[in-house]
């Protein structure tokens, strides 16, 4: 841990040759002698200019993030550091922490923040960029470090790197990336508005420098030659999940790692929980030394794979380019298995910025003396060349050699593509402005001269003029419906303002969120919590699942999932059509018109043209009715279970985030008066299901915020192995009677010698049973879900849901049931939690699901117990059941 950067020993008022000889003085105390672009970049630091610092990965950019936030605290300054990934937002903040100490580095996110008083903060691009449309030339915002500042150029999010430009004038900025390509427009214009003169530091050559090889070999060979000459760690990148799957299945069965390096791994990740099936084939891989990394995993099992990774204990890595956006894991080679992608579009080579982006992880500064580069040439290639090479100086032979040509739809590259991407800088960063609802209402709520504020926003960005009229015509419209939702009014007098508090957390970030508190009054509270129109069809009153399918409609599709749900709606589709014997011809005519589940569809179609008809400018955002949350409530389904049935393992990370967003989106959102009962309880048991599959994305951040940080003497925080905090048995911050984190004596909780011996654990969820709402929700749908198959007398899945009550005990059971009833209902007053009697013990509930008989007798009904230890070890609700019978 390097030695605390202490701002007090210098002045407010220091000169800047004092500050940076202070800087200085601290790298070196630490081992570290600046490289010269670095000491040039502290000096127009302190000198008070703006920076842009476009070197290679591995010179040290982070150390200039350092350096900066040092002269802000010295001249009582408050300075921002942005990263597009709240992994990295998280990691720059421990890092910080270990610098600064606790007292002066704080952490904000879109979920909760840490200390957000503090003079350091840590956050999302969007975080600042929204702060700024907020409050301008009064925020408190004196400096600013954007790092990975190529996302400038991203389509969809550049205009979170662009906004804090146009509206914060007033601060320094730090603009970094390994990729930024021709800044000298970028610089004029930032010097024109800020007053400050713009450095620029490019050029630099990396102190571990690159070789780049193209190979022709088999791929599998290109790994072994890579693993027997000393290359590894090997990052083996992909474009597709995949494919990075495969090649880490097809690695796994030759020896990577060596028998010691397995038994370390063992020991680290032994009460490690991977709880879901994806993580069980992980683990096999991991054992093996084998990593895998791509944006479909867990949070968990990705910062697993990069504790691993950190340590050296990998020596493959197999994933996709998601290594690419800044996180530390030392990498000796980087092998590209393409030079093309699929951008969501169309298939096309990689461009410059993104090939560099991923090249760059290469190489380990103070690890390597160089860092290697591979390209494996296209299959057909390699084919072709290894006919060539047995058919020898044989001219008979090489006559007969069929050349492989290459698959249909194949976007060509080769070798000259490779070497034209290692000589091509990266392209000039290119605007993409963006006007929305939520960057308006921040503006507006602003107050001043919003309109004067909102012509700036609109008319001095980068676009060319033509893109700024278009955005002019947007926010016009995007104004119009504002007023139309009643959300902002225009005073007589002509000022503009908010007519409500929104929610402090309201999902702002959801452009059609006006739309869905409009839509929201056209549902009847009255009308219970139900089945409604979902995916069973079954029931009515739906005033609860109906309220979260107005709130999915917002969200951006799932892909994976849909994808999946309609492939299954048309297999069974196919299956009743030929049933019913209808021909070929008119089945597949008929199956185009078969999609995924989408509740509501019709209503919210109609109120989405009428809430739209004179406001041309929301067609440009989609409505997307989808079922998830509603489709995993209504089947009674856990995670694992959900992923399993729709045979998705490969994106159950895309899964959780999407139940992340919903899960926030709902409990934001929907206002509280619109919340009964029945919609509390499923909104908490979203929640709980999200944290109990992965706590990392909902409980990370409320465990800072909630906590006292602890410290030790020297101001760090106290960090158990891996950087995690330290924690009780129920996943909460251990904590002394004071309220601080237990320490030890020397402030730091204790490690192994080498700070590293412990094993490698994720937080773990709070207890199951401590949020007894959502628990309650558990149990009912455990049962709901065995209500369901009685229903259909599907004693084969009730009995594998209950092996020690039996096949033909639940056969017995159903005979009886149905000698007095016709059919088991599942609407809406079947899953009433009026049907559930409990009975809650120390250590286990009792509880009995009543069955809804047509008569409404309500004579018969499931026993079951419910053991509450062994749900909190598992994560989910553990109901047996112990009998079927009349009342």
């Amino acid at each position: 841990m390097p030695a605390i950067l202490d701002p007090t020993t210098l002045t407010d008022g220091s000169d800047a040759d004092a500050v940076y000889t202070a800087f200085v003085e601290w790298a070196e105390s630490t081992g570290i002698t600046l490289y010269p672009a670095q000491d040039e970049a502290v000096i127009e630091i302190v000198s008070g200019h703006n920076l842009i610092l476009s070197t290679p990965t591995g010179t040290g950019k982070s150390l200039v993030a350092v350096g900066a936030h040092y002269a802000a605290l010295v001249e009582g300054r408050r300075s921002y550091y942005t990263a597009p990934i709240k992994a990295l937002v998280s990691e720059k903040f421990f890092a910080l922490v270990d610098v600064f100490g606790a007292t002066n580095v704080g952490m904000i996110t879109g979920d909760s923040s840490v200390n957000p008083d503090a003079p350091i903060i840590c956050c999302t691009a969007e975080i600042l960029a929204n702060l700024a449309l907020r409050h301008g030339t009064d925020a408190a915002v004196h400096q600013v470090v954007m790092d990975e500042f190529h996302f400038y150029a991203d389509p969809d999010r550049g205009w979170a790197w662009q906004v804090p430009l146009l509206e914060l004038p007033q601060a320094q900025f730090i603009l970094m990336s390994a990729t930024l390509g021709d800044v000298s427009q970028l610089s004029s214009d930032l010097t024109r508005r800020t007053g400050r003169e713009t450095a620029s530091v490019t050029g630099v050559e990396r102190p571990v420098p690159l070789h780049y090889f193209y190979e022709t070999t088999p791929i599998h060979e290109t790994i072994d030659d890579l693993l027997g000459t000393g290359q590894a760690p090997i990052y083996i990148v992909h474009f597709s999940q995949a494919a990075a799957m495969e090649r880490a299945q097809a690695l796994s069965s030759i020896k990577v790692a060596t028998r010691e390096q397995r038994d370390e791994i063992a020991a680290l990740i032994g009460g490690f929980r991977f709880t879901t099936a994806f993580g069980k084939t992980l683990s096999r891989f991991l054992r093996a030394g084998i990593g895998v990394h791509h944006a479909g995993m867990l949070p968990k099992y990705r910062r697993l794979v990069e504790q691993l990774a950190q340590r050296g204990l990998l020596r493959v890595i197999c994933g996709t380019d998601t290594l690419g956006v800044g996180i530390n894991v030392p990498i000796r080679t980087v092998l590209l298995t393409a030079l093309t992608k699929f951008d969501g579009t169309r298939m096309r080579q990689l461009s410059a910025r993104e090939f560099h982006q991923i090249a760059g992880r290469a190489g380990r500064a103070g690890f390597d003396t160089a860092g290697t580069v591979v390209a494996q040439a296209p299959e057909h290639e390699s084919e072709n060349v290894a006919a060539v090479k047995k058919a020898g100086d044989d001219p008979k032979k090489k006559r007969k050699i069929v050349r492989k040509k290459a698959p249909d739809g194949f976007v060509s590259w080769g070798e000259p593509s490779f070497r034209k991407l290692i000589d091509a800088e990266p392209e000039t960063l290119t605007s993409h402005m963006q006007i929305t609802s939520a960057m308006l209402l921040n503006v507006i709520g602003r107050g001043g001269d919003v309109f004067g504020n909102v012509r700036a926003l609109v008319y001095e960005n980068h676009e060319p003029r033509a893109r700024q009229r278009e955005l002019a015509i947007r926010a016009i419209g995007i104004y119009r419906t504002l007023i139309e939702s009643g959300v902002v009014e225009q005073t007589d007098a002509g000022e503009i303002r908010l007519t409500v508090d929104l929610q402090p957390n309201f999902a702002l970030n959801q452009p059609l969120s006006p739309f869905a508190l409009a839509a929201f009054d056209l549902l009847d509270p009255s009308a219970g919590s139900g089945t409604g129109e979902g995916t069973t069809g079954a029931g009515t009153g739906s005033y609860t699942l109906d309220m979260i399918s107005i709130v999915e409609s917002t969200l951006d599709d799932p892909r994976a999932i849909l994808s999946q749900q309609e492939f299954q709606a048309r297999g069974e589709a196919v299956a009743a059509m030929k049933r019913e014997g209808i021909e070929y011809d008119e089945r597949m005519e008929l199956l185009e018109e078969v999609t995924y589940p989408k509740p509501l569809d019709e209503l919210l179609s109609a109120a989405f043209e009428t809430f739209s008809a004179a406001q041309p400018w929301i067609r440009d955002f989609e409505l997307h009715p989808k079922s998830v949350v509603r489709d995993m409530y209504e089947r009674a389904m856990s995670f694992g279970e959900y992923v399993a049935f729709y045979k998705i393992a490969r994106s159950e990370g895309v899964v959780l985030r999407y139940l992340s967003d919903a899960y926030r989106a709902a409990s934001q959102t929907i206002p509280e008066e619109a919340k009964d009962e029945d919609l509390r309880d499923l909104i908490e048991w979203l929640g709980e299901l999200v944290r109990q599959v992965d706590s990392s994305l909902l409980d990370e951040w409320e465990t800072l915020r909630l906590a006292p940080l602890a410290q030790g003497p020297d101001g760090a925080l106290a960090q158990g192995p891996g950087g995690a905090l330290a924690q009780g048995p129920g996943g909460a911050l251990a904590q002394g009677p004071d309220g601080a984190l237990a320490q030890g004596p020397d402030g730091a909780l204790a490690q192994g010698p080498d700070g590293h011996d412990e094993p490698i654990v994720p937080p773990a969820p709070k207890r199951l049973t401590t949020n007894v709402r959502a628990f309650r929700t558990l149990v009912r749908n455990e049962l709901f879900r065995r209500v369901q198959l009685a229903a259909r007398e599907d004693v084969d899945a009730l009995a594998e849901l209950d092996p020690s009550f039996g096949a033909a005990a639940w056969s017995d059971a159903l005979d009886g049931y149905f000698a007095d009833h016709d059919e088991i209902l599942t609407g809406a007053n079947a899953r009433s939690s009026q049907l559930l009697l409990l009975t809650a013990g120390a250590t286990e509930w009792s509880v009995r699901q009543i069955l809804d008989d047509p008569a409404g007798d309500h004579d018969w009904g499931i026993s079951a117990t419910v053991d509450l230890a062994e749900s909190d070890e598992q994560g989910v609700a553990v109901v047996t059941v112990t009998g079927v019978d009349r009342l």
